[in-house]
């Protein structure tokens, strides 16, 4: 885990680009010769920077913003992916070396535990949650989802667990919080689930994924799994969506048919392009290969 330092102030600018980020002080007019925190267009241009020195290293190095991390599986191997300080070298960029972890098992990278083939949240991110109070206005519930939401893909069907919180959220809700046993009961729950030390697999996209759908009365809920050595399903990465009030009417047909069109949207990344089993309780959908049926949403 290689880190850059300085962050924007390592990326010059051109003649035209200085113009533009002028700024007036009671002394002055003055221009930047690198590029500075607050631009718009700073973190694009940070990224693609990085991204353009990685660009042939793709499958072992990967980049967000000034945060490069290398990856392998044998030592040996990951001596010769070291190859990347010398393109920041030809590229003049400078690393800091106290934030630079080299030859680890385990990495934290963007608030989470990586390697040995397994992802974590970060236990002191845990901590945080675990120790978070109950809250009494509608911001502090959203802080609270806020902060949990980001480990959603190790909740399985985090957003049914979660509908009594999100309801306290609408717009028509007071802003001081009707704390009732439901919200109670998905706080806790909340909270022992991510406490519970949950663990992903990374996924291997030379074997099979194993797609499982399931949709309730208010969400449906998905989970990507492998198969391991030991001839056990892991979870990949688990996947959610609380219902509209529209769509709760749905018949549950439909509400099934809609889990499946929901995963492949947004589990593309994985299942793009390549085989995998699909599962599902709804023996109904079977007949969707065969249909010509009249019921045109459910077809589409």
């Amino acid at each position: 885990m290689l880190n850059l330092t300085k962050g924007y102030w390592q990326v010059p600018l051109d003649e035209s680009a200085k113009e533009r980020s002028a700024f007036t002080t009671r002394v002055g007019l003055y221009t930047c010769n690198v590029l500075r925190f607050g631009l718009q267009n700073a973190p694009s241009a940070s990224q693609r920077l990085v991204e353009g020195l990685l660009v042939e290293l793709g499958e072992y190095a990967v980049a967000y913003l000034d945060n490069v991390a290398i990856f392998s599986d044998l030592w040996a191997e990951h001596l010769e992916r070291l190859q990347v300080f010398k393109r920041i070298r030809e590229a003049e960029l400078t690393v800091k070396a106290k934030k630079c972890q080299i030859g680890l098992n385990r990495v934290t990278y963007l608030e989470h535990q990586v390697g040995q083939e397994t992802t974590n949240p970060l236990q002191a991110k845990v901590d945080a949650i675990q120790k978070w109070p109950v809250p009494k206005s509608k911001k502090q519930v959203q802080s609270f989802l806020g902060m949990a939401g980001y480990y959603r893909r190790f909740v399985s069907q985090y957003s049914r667990i979660t509908t009594p919180l999100t309801n306290l959220t609408k717009k028509k809700q007071p802003n001081a919080v009707q704390w009732i046993d439901a919200c109670q009961k998905a706080f806790n729950q909340l909270k022992a689930t991510l406490m519970s030390d949950p663990v992903l697999r990374a996924p291997d996209f030379d074997k099979l994924f194993l797609v499982t759908t399931d949709a309730s009365e208010r969400g449906v809920g998905i989970v990507l799994m492998q198969k391991e050595p030991d001839q056990k399903f892991h979870p990949v990465m688990f996947l959610s969506k609380k219902l509209s009030e529209r769509e709760s009417y749905w018949s549950i047909s439909k509400k099934e048919c809609y889990a499946i069109v929901y995963t492949l949207e947004n589990l593309c990344p994985y299942v793009s392009e390549r085989r995998f089993h699909l599962q599902t309780d709804h023996a109904l959908l079977t007949w969707l290969h065969t249909a010509k049926g009249n019921n045109k949403k459910r077809l589409r």
